[in-house]
């Protein structure tokens, strides 16, 4: 019989497979945002949002940070590099006004990320300490994550249309969440197991908000051949 490690290493990669779906959702959107070389009405900001996500659970998945989370680490950077990419395309075709937001974005969260790293491991001598300050800025910022498509969620409300929800990626968001609870409770780590446990409550009420708007007949009909998902998402924690 597999030892409780083994099991906890088997749920990791399974979640690392769920988040890299949840960051590889956006792929249909910014294709079609290729193909007509413009992001019309689609938002930077959930894409953004994952980035800073990524790079502080890479930052608090580190040996030297938080041991033994090695998977963390992996699924997050490679998001990263996903979302990165995501931004530099929404940059290509973004108008003017539009570029120079995300630019600035941008530049915060690498000075932000540069503090945070910085004041971490300099006032910060051991693993406790230090897993604390990281698990607590990487918990709020995979929180923000998972809520952004809430914005989505208000706006189907409204419109009683699903035209914007992105269906696939909340599906993501709710199997994401449940799997990197269960990793979290293997080997109790309080900080995965409450941003992911948000996240896969707000997941299900994304959910049901489709499941209630989803038959409406005029959803749509003036934008049909544009892909539903737009991120959000992504890891993940992305994922995670």
């Amino acid at each position: 019989m597999m030892n409780h490690d083994a099991i906890r290493n088997v749920i990791g990669i399974i979640g690392n497979v769920v988040s890299f779906c949840l960051f590889a959702s956006p792929l249909p959107t910014f294709l079609t945002i290729v193909k007509k070389a413009a992001v019309e009405d689609f938002s930077p900001n959930p894409y953004l949002a994952a980035l800073i996500n990524c790079l502080m659970w890479v930052f608090y998945g580190l040996p030297f940070v938080h041991p033994h989370s090695i998977l963390v680490v992996t699924i997050n950077g490679i998001g990263g590099i996903m979302e990165l990419g995501y931004i530099v395309i929404y940059i290509i075709y973004a108008n003017r006004k539009q570029r120079w937001y995300v630019i600035k974005v941008l530049v915060i969260e690498v000075v932000f990320t540069c503090l945070v790293v910085g004041l971490t491991l300099g006032l910060c001598h051991t693993y406790k300490t230090r897993s604390l300050v990281a698990g607590i800025i990487a918990l709020i910022f995979n929180i923000c994550m998972y809520g952004m498509p809430l914005d989505i969620v208000r706006l189907v409300i409204r419109t009683r249309s699903v035209e914007y929800m992105p269906f696939y990626l909340s599906l993501a968001n709710f199997l994401n969440g449940c799997i990197w609870v269960a990793f979290a409770l293997l080997r109790f780590d309080l900080f995965i197991m409450v941003s992911n446990g948000t996240g896969a409550i707000l997941g299900a009420v994304q959910l049901a908000v489709y499941a209630t708007y989803s038959k409406n007949p005029e959803r749509d009909n003036k934008r049909r051949g544009w892909p539903e998902v737009q991120l959000q998402t992504t890891n993940t924690r992305a994922g995670i």
